[in-house]
């Protein structure tokens, strides 16, 4: 039986618009050309333990509400766990938490800055009125930041030790390179418009269990079917309109409408040249990528007690402690955002260099013996969100009739982000929907 819906791509959006479709009652087929779900929500497997590792951890936010819906409707919520304190620590291995008082928002946070180690007064001070004018700015107009930064009395040690250490781990970009849009986004719904948008919510299973069975499972109730190691090769178009799939293994597939969730960097080796260079296919082909780096180190003994580090004015932007993962083996995992900087550095050196600033932010355990490490790069981890990237983000229709798009990097309004990955899903389906009954 030909399906009603066939989603190219089983990552988060992928999977949104699937679980909404066969919620509708739609026939729906997911292919994912890796033998696993979640797209760059993942994990790979140590050859050493044999344990699930995520290639980089990924959180979620309280104001993330999309992705928060759909983790509950996929009964995978339970696996993610809120932290309602974040520890900031500055390279002298001094540590600020900061956490919510029982306050309304905006002013929950108050006495958090108040206590931030890492800041002076007057710094303090000029941060908020920097908040300030940045709630008060339109919310849509996207010139660069750092301009505008340093025109609202803002200092370079204000952008490295606050601006800076927010932005890149939320964007996966440095704050010379974004739009105010979206850095603003961020701030407002982040930390000033409810009391919990700032609460992190850390996996408490690896990601490849996370977008795993449960998952699956849940899909399933829903009517779709999963199809693991289903590469697409081509999407067939005769007179606007999609005739067929052919996947790389030579089989043809077909159904009414096809509903494409890949990175913006494969869209293009999936259409025909005529089609994807034309308008807005073409788009996904002008934004820019940034990397993320992520370093997988287990030592003999545990660095800290602490969940999890934000590290201000250093290397590394934020440590996840996942404890004794073996007998003996204390795992830490490193995330360096907007990781340029280490390009053409070399693995064995990354590794050194965030080995060595861990020694220094931890001296108490500069003895731990490194038993092993391992560094992973997604050199196409996210879109970067650079003035008036919207441009470049297009909706879920297209000209062609049975096309519709989905993936962060389309119009949803969110930078690239699991959230933006859900609600772009979201609105594929909707698309979809709104298509079959007119």
């Amino acid at each position: 039986m030909k399906a009603d819906v066939i989603v190219i791509g089983g990552g988060l959006a992928g999977l949104a618009a699937a679980l909404r479709l066969g919620q509708a009652g739609k026939r729906v087929v997911v292919l994912e050309s890796r033998q696993r779900l979640g797209g760059r929500a993942g994990s790979f497997v140590d050859a050493v333990t044999g344990q699930m590792i995520d290639a980089c951890q990924h959180v979620s936010m309280g104001c993330c509400l999309a992705l928060a819906e759909f983790c509950r409707d996929a009964g995978i919520h339970e696996y993610l766990e809120p932290q309602r304190a974040l520890y900031f620590m500055s390279p002298d291995g001094r540590v600020s938490p900061f956490k919510a008082d029982p306050w309304p928002a905006p002013f929950h946070l108050g006495r958090a800055l108040l206590g931030a180690h890492y800041l002076t007064a007057t710094e303090k001070i000029r941060i908020v009125y920097g908040m300030a004018c940045l709630v008060l700015a339109d919310a849509d107009d996207d010139p660069p930041l750092l301009p505008w930064l340093l025109k609202h009395k803002q200092t370079r040690r204000t952008i490295d030790r606050f601006w800076g250490v927010v932005l890149t781990s939320a964007l996966n970009e440095t704050v010379d390179r974004v739009g105010r849009k979206y850095a603003r986004k961020v701030f407002v719904d982040g930390f000033l418009k409810t009391r919990d948008g700032f609460t992190v919510e850390v996996p408490t299973v690896p990601l490849g269990k996370l977008y795993g069975e449960e998952l699956s499972n849940a899909l399933t109730r829903s009517g779709a079917t999963i199809r693991e190691n289903a590469g697409v090769r081509r999407i067939h178009i005769e007179a606007d309109r999609v005739t067929h799939l052919e996947l790389r293994d030579g089989t043809r597939l077909e159904a009414e409408t096809y509903l494409v969730a890949v990175p913006f960097d494969r869209l293009a080796d999936l259409l025909p040249p005529e089609i994807a260079a034309r308008e807005p296919f073409s788009f996904a082909a002008k934004l820019q990528p940034s990397p993320i780096t992520s370093v997988h180190l287990w030592y003999d003994r545990p660095l800290t007690s602490l969940p999890h580090v934000v590290f201000v004015d250093c290397l590394g932007q934020w440590l996840f402690n996942r404890g004794e993962t073996a007998p003996g083996e204390h795992y830490a995992q490193v995330v360096v955002s907007a990781a340029r900087p280490l390009k053409g550095i070399g693995k064995d050196e990354t590794q050194a260099r965030i080995a060595a600033e861990l020694r220094t932010l931890f001296p108490k355990t500069a003895a731990a013996k490194l038993l092993r490490a391992k560094v992973v790069t997604e050199h196409t981890a996210t879109f970067s969100a650079v003035p008036d990237v919207d441009a470049f983000r297009p909706g879920p229709r297209t000209p062609i009739g049975n096309l519709i798009l989905a993936g962060d990097w389309t119009a949803t309004g969110w930078p690239a982000t699991m959230e933006g990955a859900v609600r772009s899903g979201n609105a594929a389906a909707a698309a979809v929907l709104l298509e079959n009954s007119s």
